[in-house]
């Protein structure tokens, strides 16, 4: 039961909109009805403010941290594993907005942190790396997020990449249009203009 309480609470903590609460407390308008209706971070900053940007990065990379922390508190590390996957689906498939969610890139690295804090900084290091070189935010996702179970098993242990396998499962999910716009060349760079919908 106590296991049962904690994943609904860390899915209901992963479902808080950030996105789409820094862009009503900012004045900024619908969300879902700017750039490419995505309610993440990347969104927020098509509306030129970098504070509201800032601060729903942080609030969805924190909900997933939170989530993590708080059941290994509760429960152990096995409790966090699954509050972390929890967290997850919350972001992706939020009971607040009809399970139409994002794309789950700073939740996921926000739980990768509190699950392991080298690893965290490993895919976020990962995550920089391949934006510096290629400007494609939507590849960098997803290159860190391949890496992020290899960088478990190595760091943290098996059982925790398992869980981490099922998250880098959930973002390739996410990511299915941006893939098809890698493979077709109409991907856009940060800090380009949209050609369609960016992550």
């Amino acid at each position: 039961m106590t296991m049962l309480l904690t994943a609904l609470a860390a899915y209901l903590l992963g479902s808080i909109p950030f996105g789409i609460v820094m862009a009503r407390l900012f004045g900024l308008g619908d969300l879902r009805a700017i750039g490419s209706g995505n309610i993440g971070a990347t969104n927020v900053l098509r509306t030129g403010n970098k504070l509201a940007a800032f601060l729903t990065l942080l609030g969805d990379s924190g909900k997933g941290a939170a989530a993590v922390l708080l059941a290994r508190a509760i429960i152990g590390e096995e409790g966090a594993g699954i509050a972390a996957l929890c967290a997850m689906l919350g972001h992706l498939y939020p009971v607040f907005l009809r399970f139409k969610g994002g794309k789950g890139v700073a939740t996921f690295l926000g739980t990768l942190l509190a699950l392991s804090f080298p690893v965290g900084l490993l895919a976020c290091a990962t995550w920089l790396a391949v934006a510096v070189l290629t400007r494609y935010s939507s590849l960098s996702a997803l290159v860190a997020a391949l890496m992020a179970p290899i960088y478990t098993a190595w760091i943290y242990h098996l059982h925790g990449a398992i869980i981490v396998l099922a998250l880098t499962g959930l973002i390739f999910v996410k990511h299915r249009e941006n893939i098809a716009r890698l493979r077709d060349g109409t991907e856009t760079k940060i800090g380009q203009k949209d050609k369609k919908k960016e992550a």
